[in-house]
């Protein structure tokens, strides 16, 4: 560990002041003289999100036009039909993948790159009809946008400014700054001014009564029928056939439309959003319903309620629309909502005389010969391929059969899973791999693992729980499809959407890094993945949809559905015949939708002399690739984990198809196939390879990584905190070399649970117990393994940095050298059972308080790094007051705004407690949100004692100092005024020297 010694000092003496509540500051760091070099864009917009041509990236480029920009990104053409695309669908994915192996190979050796980030804030355009107190989404985007960029080019002289580009719906807007933030810590403060500066000026382009607060969706958004929007529009069209929305509310340009129509037909029908409802004391759908559900809306006690968003077509065909079946949090998440396969463990026994094991396959029927193929006995992870019947496609990227090709012997056969504690342990002993294997119960149940026959599972015998009576329904209410006598699943009703619009619609807060090479990139990705559900939780800011109360807090599971295009057989809901031209012919097994978190950490590392295996132990659930992808990458050199990944994203078909844009993009030079799929797999985070340079003149853009999850905020304040807390996580866990992998299928478990009302309050998520390898250390019994950071926890002196980690003594290495070898390793889950073990914990113990003397806390380890690269007092005063706002909202003192809203809701004089947002409710509540935006309307349940300089449009621009000859009444006035200000003043003074 780099510094080991200082860094839990700091961490130690930090943790203490954060408990007593004082601020820390430092001394000055003289500041570096730092000539910015423009070099791009970090990030792609939401725009390009959609599958945007990527004309070089140059959003961040001053010099560039409005114009020449928007060229860059919307590509002009006419998008094909869907039935045209499909003969081209299959041409696109494997070109897509050849454009990746060639700018891989031309740029995977670039280093040394530095940090340059930036964020991305989207707006929402309301009208106010102030008579009526009714607001409406106004459609002029993009004249708004156009009067922004046109300012822009005229103050491109000014080093601060912003870019502006479309969004989705015809009523929003998105920013970013026009040029990216330095990895100098005084850029940090460059964020927060930036924000407030895109606010003030875009308040100069909105008309009278039009309001732009960030909020992260419209509260009445297919509620209003065709008086919903300025001007008004027809519910309904060809390209969304929704019952709620007009098509005329996405935006014009035809990519969006061609989208939105092209997942409705590849689904083969419109797409189903339902949310669960907020429960209050006369919400009349659940009048007389009788469910599993209770008075504290699911489970009770200290677990949370599950919106199994993206996995609710079952219940669909039970329930109908107007329902959803919800889940309940459990302590070791074993008994959470899943959908379809899980990672399994399978023993091999292949019962043949001379036969000792089995070889792996590189693909099904492709042996492997040199490959440390597994034993008879040896425990393999992996899952069964739907699509590719009598094979298992391991863990580690593998395959091996079930059975003999007659069927009659069995190679594989299937260990139970239903093995469960808390310890959250990832026993070594128990396999090659085993994250939800609990080191306790393996030992006491290993020897139920017999091989008899069929193989007899070691199971936890658990009768269904009856926790219902007899369903009853008010004649208000239509019977559930078949009505059951009893009923055991949580059925609550539901808010149902069926467009895109009501996901694509909700605003965000998005950031993307230049990394310093990609195996930095690559790292980081895997990282931030596990923080995506921490930081939407401590964001959520989405409690109402379509009129609305909700019972979930946040945006995501709703995007999530919105853009679901998968058939019903990928599914898991029938079975079809082959979709000639559609990827897997239709009919693979997706288990996520593709807007989602991700699949696989795509972080290879190096374990030993492993080169051909996917060597993340923490990737713990299936992942559907595309085998001939995957074929294709390898044979071209691409590593395993980094194979795995693109053939996982190139399971997906492009969406939108542009005429004279398939066969006539070279595959050399451009990426525009892989970008058309790369960009539309919405995933929590998204890796970026540098894209190709149209001329040597072009500037260098890096390797990147996009953070996607955190949900827009109410002021530029609270949004410049959280963005800032998450650049310097990213670089806390680089220079003090620390590893927060824990099993996907658990970073899972926290996005469901992220989602729940109040998460950040009352919810637990599973977190990496150990951030860092465990010392050698001595008890007076024989050699044990502490937390380096436990010392400074306890106030004790701090650990000597010439101690041997557990994972280097297991490597068989001590010596100089070894903190390089640290993070390679990381995938490999090399330490013991205690070392990459994760538990459940509070918000407040993984931002705040820690746990125990082995977990310092987020917070802490920010403070630390602060003090560690001696930080300037200026802009540590400045971050400060960001991480005080941070932890006050992690321990509960200050509330979400998700929070927040609902209680506005339920505290208005209109409110009837029945879970509706009127349009009285909905005017005042965005109103009240543009005021907080603004910093004219204190809010202290939201953010505390913190005092904001109220934004006005003034010094929005610069005022030029022109010559334009006045019209003489227009000079006459202007003097008339200020003779009369001398006037005044000369009497002033005559009456003072009396």
């Amino acid at each position: 560990m780099a510094e080991t010694s200082s860094v839990v000092h700091a961490i130690g003496g930090v943790r203490a002041r954060i408990t007593s509540g004082h601020k820390i500051f430092a001394g000055f760091l003289n500041y570096l003289v730092f000539f910015f070099i423009v070099v791009g864009s970090l990030f792609l917009s939401s725009v390009e999100s959609f599958g945007f041509h990527r004309s070089g990236a140059r959003r961040y480029y001053p010099h560039l036009t409005s114009s020449s920009l928007q060229m860059g990104l919307l590509k002009v053409g006419v998008p094909q039909s869907w039935d045209k695309s499909k003969p081209n669908l299959r041409y696109i994915r494997k070109a897509g993948v050849r454009q990746f192996i060639s700018t891989y190979n031309r740029v995977k050796d670039l280093k040394g790159d530095e940090l340059l980030w930036g964020d991305e804030v989207e707006y929402g355009i309301f009208l106010l009809d102030p008579e009526n107190k009714k607001i409406r989404i106004s459609l002029r985007a993009k004249e708004i946008m156009d009067e922004l960029n046109a300012r822009e080019r005229d103050h491109s002289h000014r080093t601060e400014g912003a870019n502006w580009v479309p969004e989705y719906g015809a009523w929003m807007v998105e920013a970013t700054p026009n040029r990216p933030y330095s990895g100098y810590s005084n850029d940090l403060l460059r964020l927060e001014r930036n924000m407030r500066l895109r606010r003030r000026r875009l308040m100069m382009a909105l008309k009278e009564n039009e309001i732009a607060p960030t909020v992260s969706t419209f509260p009445l958004l297919g509620a209003q029928g065709n008086e919903g929007s300025v001007p008004p529009s027809q519910v309904g069209g060809p390209v969304t056939d929704s019952e709620y929305i007009s098509d005329s509310i996405i935006n014009p340009h035809p990519r969006f439309g061609t989208l939105s129509k092209n997942i409705r037909r590849r689904r083969g029908e419109k797409v189903n959003i339902r949310v669960p409802l907020f429960r209050d004391k006369n919400t009349p759908e659940f009048n007389g319903l009788i469910t599993a559900l209770d008075n504290e809306g699911c489970c009770g006690g200290n677990s949370l309620q599950l919106w199994r968003y993206g996995k609710g077509d079952n219940s669909m065909a039970k329930y109908g629309r107007e329902f959803v079946v919800v889940g309940c949090s459990t302590k070791d998440g074993t008994d959470e909502p899943t959908e379809g396969e899980k990672l399994c463990k399978w023993q091999v026994n292949v019962n043949v005389d001379g036969c000792k094991g089995l070889f792996y396959r590189s693909a099904p029927n492709e042996i492997v010969p040199d490959a440390d193929w597994p034993r008879n006995g040896d425990i393999v992870s992996g899952y069964v391929i739907p699509d590719q019947p009598g094979w298992v496609r391991l863990q580690n990227g593998y395959y091996l059969p079930m059975h003999s090709e007659d069927k009659q012997i069995k190679f594989l056969h299937r260990v139970s899973t239903e093995i469960r504690s808390t310890s959250g342990g990832i026993p070594s002993q128990y396999g090659s791999s085993t994250p939800l294997f609990r080191r306790s119960l393996i030992r006491d149940g290993i020897d139920e693992l017999k091989l008899d026959g069929d193989l007899a599972l070691a199971t936890t015998a658990r009768e269904p729980k009856d926790i219902s009576t007899d369903l009853k329904v008010d004649a208000n209410i239509e019977v559930l499809n078949g009505a059951q006598s009893k009923l055991l699943e949580r059925v609550c009703p539901a808010i149902h959407m069926d467009a895109m619009a009501f996901g694509m619609g909700c605003c965000c807060l998005q950031l993307t890094f230049q990394n310093e090479d990609v195996d930095e990139s690559r790292f980081i990705y895997d990282q931030l993945a596990v923080l995506a559900p921490i930081m939407m939780a401590l964001t959520a800011s989405t409690p109402i949809l379509k009129g609305r109360l909700a019972d979930t807090d946040c945006r995501w599971g709703i995007i999530c559905e919105s853009v679901d295009d998968r058939t019903p057989a990928e599914r898991g809901l029938v079975e079809e015949d082959d979709k000639p031209g559609l990827a897997g012919k239709g009919k693979r097994r997706l288990y996520k939708s593709r807007y989602d978190s991700i699949s696989t950490y795509i972080y290879q590392g190096s374990c030993g002399d492993s080169t051909n295996q996917v060597l993340n132990k923490y990737n713990d659930i299936p992942v559907p690739i595309d085998e001939e992808m995957y074929k294709t990458l390898r044979e071209s050199g691409i590593d395993p984990a980094l194979s795995q990944h693109i053939a996982h994203l190139f399971v997906r078909d492009p969406l939108v198809v542009f005429d004279g844009a398939i066969q006539e993009v070279d595959d050399e030079t451009q990426t525009e196939h892989f970008e058309s799929i790369q960009s539309t797999n919405w995933q929590s985070v998204r890796w970026k390879p540098p894209p190709p340079r149209d001329s040597p003149n072009d500037p260098h853009i890096g390797w990147r990584t996009e953070f996607r999850s955190m949900e827009m905020q109410m002021t530029d304040f609270e949004n410049a905190a959280f963005t800032a807390f998450v650049v310097l996580l990213t670089r806390v866990i680089l220079t003090f070399d620390l590893n927060l992998y824990i099993p996907l299928s658990r970073v899972d478990a926290n996005m469901q649970r992220a989602h729940s009302r109040n998460a950040a309050g009352a919810g637990k998520f599973f977190f990496r117990r150990h951030l860092a390898p465990l010392e050698e250390g001595d008890d007076g019994f024989g050699v044990q393994y502490v937390s380096i950071f436990s010392n400074a926890m306890n106030g004790t002196e701090t650990s000597s940095s010439n101690k041997v980690t557990h994972t280097e003594n297991k490597l068989g290495c001590g010596c100089e050298g070894a903190e390089d070898m640290l993070r390679k390793i990381t995938p490999c889950a090399a330490g013991g059972d205690e070392e990459n073990s994760f538990e459940e914990m509070t918000m407040s113990e993984i931002m705040v308080t820690g746990k125990g003397d082995y977990f310092p806390g987020l917070i802490p380890l920010v403070f630390a790094y602060l003090d560690h690269i001696k930080c300037d007092e200026i802009t540590k005063k400045r971050l400060t007051d960001y991480l005080n706002f941070i932890e006050m909202r992690a321990v509960g003192k200050v509330v979400t705004p998700a929070t927040w809203i609902r209680n506005f809701v339920r505290s208005h004089k209109a409110y009837k407690f029945d879970s509706v947002v009127n349009e009285e409710i909905a005017y005042d509540l965005m109103v009240a949100c543009k005021e907080i935006g603004e910093g004219t309307r204190k809010a202290p349940d939201l953010l505390g004692d913190i005092v904001m300089e109220p934004i006005s449009t003034v010094e929005a621009y610069d005022v030029k100092l022109g010559s334009k000859r006045a019209a003489n009444k227009q000079i006459a006035d202007l003097v008339k005024r200020y003779v009369g200000r001398s006037l005044k003043n000369r009497s002033k003074n005559i009456d003072y020297e009396i």
